[in-house]
């Protein structure tokens, strides 16, 4: 099958979900930058949802740009995947209102873990159906950058019951991390070309 569909769906899903996450901003009662000051823990955890949604949506279109098929198994990997970002308003929305309250910063990670480990699986989905010398599978390696994320995200998880800063700071970090270029699967591709 082709990957058209299963692109634009998964842009217009992302789409949704950044919009929603923004509708869910309730408006200041004040006309001042004051009225901002409450707001920040909701501004804060909104912008680090949208960068990782950015995040999400880039890797991902790298990704269907080297995969040339689909198969039931990936459309399935990708719905997947579609489901735990589609919590990151929830999350979000829930630990910028209570202040990075420990419960809501856990959950928020939870959130985070489960989506890199569903971006895992569409990778490694998209790997077994196109073969190991696919520019897929010479592009992630080893994916040692997949691994340490989510072996952040699943330290941060408990830490927000030991600190919410340390939590945070994880979830920081990790963004950090995918939010320089990740340069490999444009590296393979130009590489084949010569």
């Amino acid at each position: 099958m082709g990957k058209g569909r299963v692109e634009a769906f998964s842009d217009a899903v992302l789409a949704i979900i950044i919009t929603v996450m923004v509708l869910e901003m309730r408006v200041p009662h004040g006309a001042d930058v004051n009225a901002l000051r409450p707001m920040l823990p909701v501004i804060l955890s909104y912008v680090l949802s949208f960068i990782y949604l950015g995040i999400y949506w880039n890797n991902h279109h790298h990704m269907f740009h080297v995969t040339e098929r689909v198969s039931g198994s990936i459309l399935w990997a990708n719905l997947h995947l579609l489901f735990w970002l589609s919590l990151i308003p929830f999350t979000t929305g829930w630990m910028g209102e209570n202040n990075f309250a420990p419960a809501p910063t856990s959950l928020y990670g939870v959130v985070l873990l489960m989506a890199a480990i569903a971006y895992s699986i569409l990778q490694w989905v998209i790997i077994k159906s196109h073969g190991r010398s696919s520019l897929l599978a010479a592009a992630v390696g080893h994916d040692l950058k997949g691994k340490l994320s989510i072996f952040c995200y699943a330290v941060a998880v408990p830490s927000a019951f030991v600190s919410q800063w340390i939590a945070g700071a994880l979830y920081v970090g990790v963004a950090l991390m995918w939010l320089i270029p990740d340069r490999r699967i444009e590296r393979v591709i130009y590489q084949r070309r010569e």
